[in-house]
C-alpha cells in the first residue's frame, strides 16, 4: 500500500499542471499566458518612464511598448530560461508635440492660426490666418479642442504632458459600436 501511494506520489509530482512544469519546486512556464498577480509589471528595477515623454520607454506608434517583467518567484520562463520576460504593456506615442505650447499657442496666437501650424494642420493655419481666426470662434474652439485633447497632432500622436497634468481619454464610436442589437432578456 506505501509502495502505491509513493509510486503515485512520484507520477503526480512530474505531471503537467496546467501549462506549468515542476522541476524541484520550480514551474517552467510559457510566462506569455501568467494570470494577474503571477508576475509583476514592469519589473521594479526597470527604469521604465522616458522623462522627455512621460511615456514608457520604446513606446511605438502602435501605442504598445515592450516592458521588463518577473514572475513571482518559483516560476522561471521559457523564453528566458529566467524569471524575467517582455510583456506588451499600452503607451500614448509621442512625437514631441507639447500640450502646454499648443494651448498657450491657441490662446495668444490662435487667431492667426500659429497653434494649427504647430500641430501640423497648414490648411487649417492658413485660412483661419486670412479669417482672424474664422472670427475669433475658431480660436475659441480650437482652445476647447485643444484644452479637451480632442484635437491632436496631425500625425497622429499624443501630446508631450507633465507627468501630473490631464489626461484625457477620448470614445469613438463608429459604425461597428454605433447601435448594437439587445437581446431580449426578459
Amino acid at each position: 500500500m506505501k509502495s502505491t501511494v509513493l509510486l503515485i506520489s512520484v507520477f503526480l509530482s512530474s505531471v503537467t499542471v496546467g501549462n506549468l512544469v515542476e522541476f524541484d519546486s520550480f514551474y517552467e512556464t510559457d510566462c506569455s499566458n501568467l494570470r494577474l498577480g503571477q508576475y509583476i509589471c514592469p519589473d521594479p528595477s526597470y527604469d521604465l518612464v522616458d522623462p522627455k515623454t512621460q511615456q514608457p520607454r520604446g513606446c511605438t506608434k502602435m501605442n504598445v511598448a515592450k516592458v521588463l517583467c518577473r514572475a513571482a518567484d518559483g516560476i522561471i520562463c521559457h523564453e528566458t530560461k529566467n524569471s524575467t520576460f517582455y510583456k506588451n504593456m499600452p503607451c500614448k506615442w509621442t512625437n514631441g508635440y507639447s500640450f502646454e505650447t499648443a494651448l498657450l499657442l491657441s490662446i495668444f496666437l490662435g487667431m492667426f492660426g500659429v497653434d494649427r501650424f504647430y500641430l501640423g494642420y497648414p490648411g487649417h493655419g492658413l485660412l483661419k490666418l486670412c479669417s482672424l481666426g474664422y472670427m475669433f470662434i475658431g480660436q475659441l474652439y480650437d482652445i476647447l479642442r485643444i484644452a479637451t485633447q480632442t484635437l491632436r497632432p496631425a500625425d497622429g500622436s499624443y501630446y508631450v504632458m507633465a507627468y501630473f497634468g490631464p489626461g484625457v481619454e477620448v470614445i469613438t464610436s463608429d459604425n461597428e459600436t454605433y447601435k448594437l442589437p439587445q437581446d431580449d432578456w426578459y
